[in-house]
């Protein structure tokens, strides 16, 4: 094993792994970052100093045990990083991928204040892909099986998640899912060239490999109802994402050439898998003039793949600076180096058009007071209007829940916003109905994967002890 000095973090400066050449990548779906090898995977981790007080583990939404983990990468010690990283998050080779580290565990990274901030994100991608590539599996031999099933109502993240967290306490995990791939948005609303859907599928396979069972291809309430579930099974989880679009409430929302952001994603996502769903056609924006509304991650996703498909130009106006945008900052630069050109400080008060989108009328801003988010709010400035020319308009503002019918018929009470109530009495996640447990976004609001992952695994422990299930601690897994 080679030793470190403890000055290395200074010695050796941050370095990212490799990153494929704007021209070339911006001409096919692949990831644009490369993998460490063992040698440099072991080189960064060795720049963590430790800290008495691991800000990143804090700041972390599953608070994995970074430091521990960069130690046994750093002593080539990679299944048992493998192990202990699973240990707190289910799915740490996707949140390496996407999860907007900047903001999070690299953001509170001691040496992020001028040294550069441990590669954090990156070394978690290396041990799960890696560990993966050669012949690591989840260690399930001290789990002992019970007699206990629940049933999990989507395979996104936080559906994910609770399988995973259940299958390690014994209890029989079948998740349903109305598409024909598990994942959720993982798979048809992130663009592959920020996680490739063959990364997905491989997780699949561990998930089968530790007696999870998924039943794809089936929709509550069509094909199935929620009722059934809660008659067959032991307790019931719901893991329902939100799909319903933030409107603007401007006027030209509805005129032809009005995109909504997520149905070109996913459309998109079909045409690059080569399958098809009539529910979502792809919408080419080849040759035409594009512009984005909105800055969160959705909003770069979506300028991204735009410049992919060739659109002529592509522009993402955002009514607050940069400083405010609430996606990643990585993502923000990729885009800028693909050719996106930003206006910040630009609301939008109108698409302009004659039955077809032609442009849009955005008024510069200015921050005025806090709003109730603590977030300054823009406020407009008089006489500052300009015509933006554009062919496709691409709104990207968020998303809402959009409740199920079969929510209310099985005694599951919703907020006014749409979000099902959970943990008013009794175990954390438990929703109104004592055998149904709910997490991620339909429960928290459209937010990070890493989130919705953490909410999954938390509803599991919930229903293990409802179950009469003794819950494991993982800080127990922690090495020395």
């Amino acid at each position: 094993m080679k030793q470190y000095s403890n000055l290395h973090f200074i010695e050796t400066p941050r370095k990212d792994p490799t990153e494929v050449p704007v021209a070339i990548r911006v001409r096919d779906w692949n990831e644009i970052y490369g993998q460490y090898q063992a040698e440099s995977a072991a080189d960064q981790s060795a720049r963590c100093i430790n800290c008495g007080n691991p800000y990143c583990e804090w700041e972390c939404p599953v608070h994995n045990f970074i430091p521990d983990w960069l130690r046994l990468v750093r002593q080539g010690r990679l299944f048992e990083a493998a192990e202990l990283s699973h240990q707190t998050n289910s799915l740490p080779e996707i949140c390496g991928r996407i999860c907007p580290q900047d903001r999070l565990c690299e953001g509170a990274c001691t040496l992020n204040d001028g040294l550069g901030a441990v590669t954090i994100g990156s070394i978690e991608k290396y041990i799960t892909d890696e560990a993966v590539k050669q012949g690591w599996r989840p260690d399930m031999s001290h789990v002992e099986p019970t007699d206990k099933r629940v049933a999990i109502v989507g395979a996104g993240p936080a559906g994910l998640a609770c399988a995973d967290v259940l299958a390690r306490h014994g209890i029989q995990a079948v998740v349903f899912d109305r598409n024909a791939r598990i994942g959720g948005l993982l798979t048809w609303g992130i663009p592959p060239f920020k996680l490739e859907k063959h990364i997905v599928e491989t997780r699949r396979e561990i998930l089968e490999g530790m007696g999870v069972e998924f039943r794809l291809g089936v929709e509550i309430g069509r094909d199935l109802e929620l009722s059934d579930l809660i008659e067959s099974f032991d307790a019931v989880f719901l893991g329902l994402g939100t799909y319903r679009y933030v409107r603007g409430g401007f006027p030209g929302e509805n005129m032809s050439g009005v995109v909504e952001s997520l149905p070109f994603l996913i459309g998109n996502v079909h045409r690059v898998l080569g399958t098809n769903d009539p529910a979502f056609p792809y919408i080419d924006v080849d040759g035409k003039r594009v512009v984005v509304l909105g800055g969160g991650d959705t909003a770069m996703d979506c300028v991204r793949t735009s410049i992919r498909q060739g659109a002529f130009s592509v522009t993402c106006a955002y009514r607050r600076d940069e400083a405010n945008m609430p996606g990643s900052r990585k993502e923000v630069r990729n885009a800028k180096d693909e050719g996106v050109e930003f206006l910040f400080n630009r609301q939008p008060v109108e698409i302009v058009g004659d039955g077809k989108v032609e442009g849009v009328r955005l008024v510069e801003t200015q921050l005025g007071e806090p709003d109730d988010n603590g977030r300054r709010r823009p406020e407009p400035v008089d006489g500052s209007e300009q015509n933006l020319p554009a062919d496709v308009v691409i709104i990207a503002f968020g998303f809402r829940p959009d409740p199920q019918d079969w929510l209310s018929g099985n005694g599951i009470e919703t907020l006014p916003d749409g979000r099902i109530s959970v943990a008013a009495s009794g175990l954390v996640h438990q929703t109104s109905n004592e055998k149904v447990f709910a997490g991620g976004d339909m429960v928290r609001g459209a937010d990070l994967v890493v989130t919705a992952v953490f909410e999954g695994r938390e509803a599991a422990k919930s229903i293990a002890k409802k179950l009469g299930v003794e819950v494991q601690d993982s800080a127990a897994a922690k090495v020395a």
